[in-house]
């Protein structure tokens, strides 16, 4: 059995990783599906192939050219102390979201960590964290507080979506707990590739990545009847 080696980390930050990347942490990330629930609801999404495939390119065409890359320039942004490039950064996470439930996900989960960083005293002392932070952004001030390196960071992000993706799976397929493992331990396997490529953007043209068919369903997904999840 092959091992796939990520990284080099201390005991200090791999507890960092494994607190920021918990299902645990209290932002409320678990209501939230980002139109799966839709693709599902469209039989586009309805067995571990289907949900495997739907999570590659997810990180492949989305997370790792627009999400990864903003964190990366967000981190950047509060360790040079320039709050003006920050906000910037964040305002462009906002502008990227193409859905009214995206956009708002976003906002509320970025609010949410906002809080989780104001009552442990994790706040940045150089950043001003906005009153109204994108989750990216919120993200980039804990990750930093935690002493996360860039690539710990990453890995971070990528896996709390991941299981989150499958989570909501289980709970809407429904996907069996032994589908649902193989799909993670699959693209576990992946994801170091498409981490390996993603770089900090000198500006917004450095940028791209959209998935239309995850906006439709996101759209659709805002007038879907029944539904367990917020987006």
């Amino acid at each position: 059995m092959n091992t796939v080696v990520i990284m080099s980390t201390s005991e200090d930050e791999l507890l960092g990783l494994l607190y920021l990347s918990s299902p645990a942490l209290p932002i409320g990330a678990f209501a939230y599906s980002q139109g799966l629930e839709k693709a599902i609801e469209n039989e586009v999404v309805n067995d571990q192939d289907s949900l495997e495939r739907w999570c590659r390119d997810c990180i492949r065409y989305g997370l790792s050219s627009l999400d990864l890359p903003l964190l990366l320039a967000l981190r950047s942004a509060i360790e040079k102390e320039d709050e003006c490039a920050f906000q910037l950064w964040n305002d462009y996470v906002f502008a990227c979201r193409e859905t009214f439930e995206l956009y708002e996900e976003e906002r509320n989960l970025g609010l949410s960590m906002r809080r989780l960083l104001k009552t442990q005293d994790l706040l940045s002392k150089a950043i001003t964290l906005p009153s109204s932070p994108s989750l990216l952004g919120g993200f980039a001030m804990m990750s930093l507080s935690l002493g996360l390196s860039n690539k710990v960071a990453l890995v971070s992000f990528c896996w709390s979506w991941l299981e989150n993706q499958v989570a909501v799976a289980c709970k809407s397929i429904p996907l069996g707990q032994t589908d649902a493992q193989r799909v993670l331990l699959t693209l576990r396997s992946e994801i170091p590739d498409y981490l390996a490529l993603v770089k900090e953007p000198a500006n917004e043209l450095d940028v791209f990545g959209s998935l239309p068919g995850q906006a439709l369903f996101s759209a659709s997904h805002e007038i879907q009847y029944s539904r367990l999840f917020r987006s």
